[in-house]
């Protein structure tokens, strides 16, 4: 009986450490990095450890030979900067460049995948495979009423909880 219980309860342990199948993470089409270089304003993110302190943040991409430059920019509540750091980003191949592996601390690199851009690129949803990462960024500090409901009524279906959303709170951002 001893053993049974044993057996049980290592039978319980494993099950919770196995890992629950997702579903694959869908991205858009394809991305012109051309027309994605530029400014992006956060708007909303998961939360996370490195933009811990950041109000909100700004993300300047920029097309090089081989790479994209990335430069985040962390900012308070009243608009200040107070942190940068500049990285690389590199398309997959095969993901007409709508899947990213960037790297700010060589040699690690994250995933980043763009979940859904608006027709004019004037938003873009960013995420991660196991969904622990997501980004909501805007050409502007705000996002129409519709792109905004567009995008919060289709997180679900990419697996993403609209609930866990950091809004973020800078005034006096410059653009």
């Amino acid at each position: 009986m001893k053993n049974i219980y044993l057996a049980l309860t290592m039978l319980i342990f494993l099950s919770g450490c196995a890992k629950i199948p997702t579903i694959p993470l869908k991205t858009v089409d394809h991305v012109d990095l051309e027309r994605y270089s530029g400014t992006w304003i956060e708007i909303a993110r998961y939360e996370n450890r490195f933009e811990t302190g950041c109000a909100g943040a700004t993300a300047q991409y920029a097309g090089k030979d081989d790479y994209i430059m990335v430069t985040n920019r962390c900012f308070d509540t009243s608009g200040i900067q107070s942190g940068e750091v500049t990285g690389r980003a590199y398309a997959l191949q095969d993901s007409n460049n709508s899947k990213l592996e960037v790297s700010f601390f060589r040699p690690f690199y994250g995933d980043y995948w763009v979940l859904m851009l608006g027709d004019n690129y004037q938003y873009s949803v960013v995420g991660d495979p196991n969904r622990k990462y997501l980004w909501i960024l805007s050409r502007t500090k705000v996002l129409s009423d519709e792109d905004k409901k567009f995008i919060l009524n289709n997180l679900p279906n990419l697996g993403y909880d609209p609930n866990k959303l950091y809004w973020t709170n800078i005034k006096n951002l410059k653009e």
